[in-house]
């Protein structure tokens, strides 16, 4: 099948791609990653397109990460700014005793091909780190959130490190020492200049207040802080500040929560092979009892039914 037939298919012009400051949706995006899958038959297709992906493709934050003095700087940089290029999906740096791990967080609901896209991001996270600290950078382990497919070798050949499928989230756990690695770049101006352009356009960007708390809250969730205090905190606002302004769009923080829980939910229950208390834990609840009444208020059925209707193709 000839690509501009499958671009056709995903109701795509092949003509979107010729000037590189044309955008498609996360949602159209991660249709169009499903579809070449699925008709290429190449169930890892999502992790081939992430190889070769870098900083390169995250345009000006990409050249802001590149320029920043070490490691941690650069990386906070990227989690900071890239909703400037993604949307739909976000990037999370953690840090815990000796070990980080940067992970990949999608937060729109109801989005297609989640594995294929978990696959391409932590490739491209890889590739990142590579740029950053070189060719001797080596990861302690990949967490990859779908299940184990029978043919691991394109995972091993890439990352060569230790694979853990069927986890939380995607991510790259590596040693916290890289993070006070200094990066080579020695022109404070041009960081400057690139900071100040960076700036220019988070001032330009539109994203309503829900948008931002559905994006800090699959973050938050995996870091154990999505209380409606946490995350207020996180936009400077007291938590009555946060829920009158959450009215005033027709939501509040509870049916946001909600939603992100549900949607990590049925992810999980998609494309992993996790215990119900594992996933259970994943979301904050207290006991699996509670995890199974919640989805079946939100869904109608139990987590066990849903998971047989709706479990994703395991990779080859």
């Amino acid at each position: 099948m000839k690509p501009a037939e499958v671009l056709a298919e995903a109701g795509l012009d092949m003509a979107l791609f010729e000037d590189g400051d044309n955008t498609i949706s996360y949602a159209g995006r991660n249709h169009l990653l499903g579809l070449c899958a699925a008709r290429t038959g190449v169930r890892h297709f999502g992790l081939l397109v992430g190889q070769r992906g870098g900083l390169s493709s995250f345009g000006l934050v990409g050249f802001l990460v590149q320029h920043s003095p070490d490691v941690g700087t650069a990386l906070r940089n990227l989690v900071r700014y890239l909703h400037l290029h993604v949307r739909g999906a976000a990037p999370v740096l953690a840090v815990q005793d000796h070990l980080a791990s940067l992970g990949y967080v999608i937060f729109q609901s109801a989005v297609e091909a989640t594995d294929q896209i978990g696959d391409g991001a932590i490739a491209v996270a890889f590739n990142v780190m590579r740029e950053l600290c070189g060719p001797d950078f080596k990861p302690a382990e990949i967490l990859i959130a779908h299940r184990e497919p029978d043919d691991v070798r394109p995972f091993r050949r890439f990352f060569c490190a230790p694979l853990r499928f069927d986890a939380q989230q995607y991510a790259l756990v590596f040693s916290s020492t890289w993070l006070s690695r200094r990066l080579p770049s020695n022109d404070p101006e041009l960081l400057r200049m690139l900071q100040r352009q960076v700036d220019e356009r988070e001032v330009r960007y539109h994203e309503h207040l829900p948008e931002q708390v559905r994006r800090v809250l699959r973050s938050a969730l995996l870091t154990g802080h999505a209380t409606e205090a946490q995350v207020a905190a996180l936009f400077a606002m007291q938590t009555r500040t946060l829920h009158r302004r959450l009215s005033a769009f027709g939501t509040s923080f509870r049916k946001l929560l909600e939603e992100s829980r549900y949607d990590h939910a049925r992810q999980l229950l998609r494309d992993s092979r996790m215990e119900m208390s594992e996933i259970a834990a994943a979301l904050a609840y207290s006991e699996p009892s509670a995890f199974t009444r919640a989805f079946r208020r939100w869904s109608g059925t139990s987590p066990a039914r849903w998971r047989r209707s709706n479990e994703t193709a395991v990779p080859q």
